[in-house]
């Protein structure tokens, strides 16, 4: 009876263990060019993966990791909320400017109109054969 109670418990242990997803996907810029060597990091900044030389990514989560954050120098940071269904994730970096000479108000008004453009430069990626859907299967956060 003892080794039964023992298999039963050592088996529960072993659901007990949080899933991992398997993520992959691929990471482009405004003008539908690659963006190697991103970084891909949870909410914790804790570092998940990084991209290769073609922008293509594979990556491990936990099953309780709702948000990513995606990295790239020059370009500004991606927040990405991940839906129950999303495995494949291609996500659309915008660049990162300074401004000179111009109010705040301008300057957040012109990059709210750039990132309102992300989901046709998604479409546009799709159609030119650079990814595999037309839509995104997350939602991104305008970093402010």
């Amino acid at each position: 009876m003892k080794i039964i109670v023992t298999i039963l418990l050592l088996a529960s242990c072993l659901f007990v263990q949080a899933q991992e997803i398997a993520l992959k996907g691929r990471i482009i810029s405004e003008d539908l060019d690659v963006v190697p060597y991103a970084k891909i990091t949870n909410q914790k900044n804790e570092l998940l993966g990084v991209c290769d030389i073609e922008g293509r990514f594979e990556i491990s989560i936990q099953n309780e990791v709702q948000e990513l954050h995606i990295l790239f120098v020059g370009m500004e940071p991606a927040k990405i909320e991940l839906s129950g269904n999303c495995i494949f994730l291609e996500v659309v970096l915008m660049y990162s400017a300074d401004y000179d000479y111009i109010s705040d108000k301008k300057v957040y008004r012109d990059r709210i109109k750039r990132f309102k453009k992300l989901p046709k430069i998604h479409r546009e990626a799709y159609k030119k054969g650079i990814f595999k859907t037309p839509k995104a299967c997350y939602t991104q956060e305008f970093f402010t």
